[in-house]
């Protein structure tokens, strides 16, 4: 599993080289997150707005989803606040948890720090309880690293 996460990192980080629009990195992100990870219906990110201290919906593959998330609700908003991955193997037990798509089961956040600079999250959600493992938390953090590598 190494070798694939090391070569979702290289090409993640080709695709951003010299792009310094974090949209634009969002989406190509959230598009090679999409190809390459299996049994999920829904990836994307949230960009923190500071001046409403909430998340607003960024570039994503997936479903229709929920537009603004206050920080500290659901699990984004909580990820955000405590400013650490959070895995949750089913989003119906989640106290709080906002369902935007009815068929995801599980979810796990990464939240975007970049030293005092919120960037906000990246969001997956999967219709299959317990999908997200400890490897794909690390796999993942580490894919947040290389994202924020590119962006001011």
């Amino acid at each position: 599993m190494l070798e694939a996460r090391n070569l979702v990192n290289q090409q993640l980080d080709a695709l951003l080289t010299e792009e310094t629009d974090v949209i634009a990195n969002m989406a190509n992100a959230a598009a090679l997150l999409h190809q390459t990870l299996e049994d999920i219906n829904w990836v994307g990110f949230y960009r923190y707005v500071k001046e409403n201290d909430e998340l607003i919906l960024g570039p994503f593959q997936g479903n229709v989803a929920c537009m603004h998330i206050k920080n500290g609700t659901g699990v984004c908003g909580t990820a955000l606040t405590n400013r650490e991955v959070l895995r949750v193997s089913d989003v119906t037990k989640f106290a709080g948890h906002i369902a935007c798509d009815a068929n995801s089961r599980s979810e796990i956040v990464i939240p975007l720090y970049k030293g005092d600079h919120i960037y906000g999250v990246i969001d997956i959600d999967s219709p299959i309880v317990d999908r997200f493992s400890e490897e794909d938390e690390k796999d993942l953090t580490e894919f947040g690293e290389v994202f924020l590598q590119h962006v001011d």
